[in-house]
């Protein structure tokens, strides 16, 4: 070993100890008789001291005015009590008076500092990832994602899951996302696909017998980019043979309230459970944020009709009331208009109505409504005097997600999404199909192998496209953590699924052949859930964007540009795989 200690081990009770330390040097601060030098590790850092007193060696002193900033180091000499403690570090009460200091490797200076608060922009860094690992920050997520990885393992082994790997060449089906295709040498114009997830294979698991799976795996999409998305991303992937939904629910629920009494130290309550249709009415979103109230609320019936046309001809009017805004200035309020009128929301305008402290009552549309309607308004939404009520209409589906969109904003200018704060629920009884209005066909909601829910097993016959799925999402603080359904393991039942996304029989032998195959040889009942990994991290961690826990991410553009991928294939490679380019502009 280069070193006895790491460089955040060190305390008052190793003083007068003989120790060696390696590391980067942080900071190096020569003062003429005083030479200090901040040594740093992944475990913390500790101060260096070399004393010009005349004791010192000469090739002591020469070698520590050589180093510079992120140079590899190999430190020996004594624990001392320092002189001037630092109060900021878990070492700050010692240093090491320097018998031996070694380069092991010089350094050019790097781009940006490698300290908690850099000065390197995104790109910058991600140029340079291998340096930003370096700084604190970086690393502690890393490590968080470690914790919590070694947790899902120690639970889940705790209840009989085994861990299985699944193929990561694989055959491209159709589940929603482009895939990523890989041209296959040995058979010549053939293509593999990376998966999606394991989805199929989890399923073959358990006609396999295996009867608890589990799988931390990495899975490919080629989709646009953002802050909760990568196309390479990581899933913890479950599957249980001979389950209900409450088997599963009661199941994960477990392993997440472990996770946050190891990682965390938060003894999570019972989730609740929320309908679909419930989620969409009061929030406009299958991943509501709870951790605060501003539900809908519908006021067709007290604002339509009154002879304002933008309200009488809209299909939904939605309020929502924003407690102790009443206070609001009119610029204040012309900001929130102009904020949900931005192409990302596109909204045509925004209604308020002011609950004033006399009982009055302030709106942007006076002149169509009494203070009486106005008081009607405010009665149906709960809104008392001081607060304020903001409302948006038009087509519904359109105006819940617009109206969704306003809540979390007031939420957070409000301050009522405390990252520290975490209210988990289960989203459940999702619609078994969705239909896309520019083609018109139906797709399914989660993906065509969940089974409808027992309750409409006769609806799925008679009324298929509004039949209920057997699926449950959970969610925390907005954030869809995961999401899984009772599969279908009848090989009728899957036909009809097929049947009812547009699959003809041969295409639905051609794509799915093996797992229909596979269902006629005894497939038991079974089901399971993907937890997204990074988002799971991302939210531990109290921030929105996964990349920030992936230890070399894409940007943007679905780049990296540390390793400067994806790059041009060499010809004679394209020649092997038996392609040709043909791009034009």
């Amino acid at each position: 070993m280069l070193r006895t200690h790491n460089c955040g081990e060190l305390r008052e009770g190793h003083i007068g100890q003989k120790v060696t330390l390696s590391g980067w040097a942080q900071a190096v601060r020569d003062k003429g008789g005083l030479i200090w030098i901040d040594i740093r590790d992944r475990y913390g850092i500790t101060q260096l001291l070399i004393e010009d007193d005349g004791n010192a060696a000469a090739e002591l002193l020469e070698t520590a005015r050589k180093v510079g900033r992120e140079f590899v180091l190999q430190a020996t000499g004594e624990v001392i009590e320092r002189a001037a403690k630092n109060p900021n570090i878990p070492t700050g009460n010692i240093e090491l008076r320097l018998s031996d200091l070694e380069i092991l490797n010089e350094a050019q200076t790097p781009p940006f500092k490698i300290e908690d608060e850099t000065d390197g922009g995104d790109e910058l860094r991600m140029k340079y990832r291998y340096l930003d690992i370096r700084r604190n920050p970086v690393r502690e997520k890393l490590v968080l994602r470690h914790k919590i990885a070694q947790e899902v393992r120690r639970y889940l082994s705790g209840q009989d899951f085994i861990e299985v790997e699944t193929p990561v060449l694989i055959k491209s089906t159709p589940e929603g996302a482009r895939d990523f295709l890989v041209p296959s040498r040995m058979n010549p114009g053939e293509f593999y696909a990376l998966p999606q997830s394991p989805q199929t294979f989890k399923q073959l698991l358990m006609v396999g017998g295996m009867d608890r799976y589990f799988q931390i795996v990495k899975c490919f999409r080629d989709e646009d980019l953002r802050a909760d998305r990568q196309p390479e991303f990581t899933q913890i992937d479950c599957e249980m043979a001979f389950v209900d939904r409450e088997d599963i629910i009661n199941n994960f629920e477990g392993m997440m309230r472990h996770l946050f009494k190891m990682v965390k130290g938060i003894e999570l309550p019972e989730f609740p459970r929320m309908e679909y249709a419930d989620a969409m009415r009061d929030y406009g979103s299958d991943k509501p944020d709870t951790r605060f109230d501003m539900k809908f609320v519908d006021l067709n019936d007290v604002a339509q009709n009154k002879g304002f046309k933008v309200f009488d001809s809209a299909e939904i009017v939605l309020g929502i009331c924003a407690k102790g805004c009443a206070s609001y200035t009119r610029k204040q309020v012309d900001e929130l208009t102009k904020w949900v009128q931005r192409p990302q929301i596109g909204a045509k305008g925004l209604v308020y109505v002011k609950c004033n402290e006399d009982g009055s009552f302030k709106s942007s549309v006076d002149k169509f409504y009494s203070q009486d309607d106005l008081k009607a308004w405010a009665e149906k939404a709960g809104a008392e005097a001081g607060d304020l009520l903001l409302v948006l209409s038009g087509e519904l589906d359109t105006t819940r997600k617009q109206m969704c969109e306003l809540r979390l904003e007031m939420g957070e200018r409000l301050g009522l999404r405390n990252r520290q704060e975490f209210s988990p629920l289960w989203v459940v009884n999702f619609p078994m199909f969705e239909k896309d209005e520019e083609t018109g066909h139906y797709h399914a909601m989660h993906h065509p192998f969940t089974s409808v829910l027992p309750e409409d097993a006769e609806i799925l016959k008679t009324d298929r496209y509004n039949a209920r799925a057997n699926a449950y999402d959970m969610v925390i603080n907005g954030v869809e953590v995961g999401g899984g359904s009772i599969r279908i393991h009848d090989k009728s039942d899957q036909a009809d699924m097929f049947d009812a996304l547009g699959f003809t029989p041969e295409e639905a032998q051609e794509q799915f052949g093996f797992l229909m195959n596979a269902f006629e040889y005894g497939a038991p009942p079974h089901g399971g859930i993907a937890l997204g990994f990074d988002r799971l991290c991302s939210l531990f961690g109290g921030v929105d964007s996964i990349r920030d826990f992936i230890a070399f991410p894409k940007n943007t553009s679905g780049r990296d540009v540390m390793i400067e991928s994806p790059s041009v294939a060499d010809t004679q490679q394209l020649k092997d795989l038996s392609i040709q380019l043909d791009i034009k502009e």
